[in-house]
């Protein structure tokens, strides 16, 4: 089951998730400053890996452009927080065990995967605005390059 495709313009849906060490952050927690909201498989996996080692390669222009990154997996909070330390991630993971917030993203659906239709997870990106609202919606990125792609939509420099 997969809700309609976010849409710039349209507001983020709520939710309200454990991070890697267990506390509950929630849309609302982010809102005043840009987010950049990443939805990816499946946490030490290797394009999860390689995508969120990207993301904290580019943290202090992401951060110095005024966003905040946010990665978003099936994961648990104590899953995440093991991948944080083994990659020193320094951005907040969350855990949607149940798939309800990847589902109000339309990032849960059908997939191909080894040339096989499967359900799971549909990498994808969102950059919301002070108000938590999405001002880009990308859905099925390519782990590798994903970031510095990102960074030139947003004119960021590396």
């Amino acid at each position: 089951m997969s809700t309609e495709r976010l849409e710039p313009g349209t507001p983020a849906p709520d939710f309200t998730l454990q991070d890697q060490d267990g506390t509950a952050v929630s849309l609302n927690d982010l809102r005043g400053s840009k987010t950049i909201l990443y939805f990816y498989p499946a946490a030490m996996t290797p394009g999860c890996t390689t995508q969120a080692c990207d993301f904290r390669d580019s943290i202090a222009s992401l951060q110095g452009a005024g966003y905040r990154v946010i990665g978003i997996s099936r994961d648990e909070p104590a899953k995440l927080a093991t991948f944080r330390e083994r990659d020193g991630l320094t951005f907040t993971l969350l855990s949607d065990p149940d798939h309800a917030v990847h589902t109000a993203y339309s990032t849960w659906g059908e997939k191909m995967n080894y040339g096989k239709v499967i359900e799971g997870v549909i990498r994808s990106t969102f950059v919301l605005d002070e108000e938590a609202t999405v001002t880009h919606a990308q859905y099925n990125v390519k782990a590798t390059g994903h970031v510095a792609r990102l960074r030139k939509t947003l004119g960021i420099d590396a």
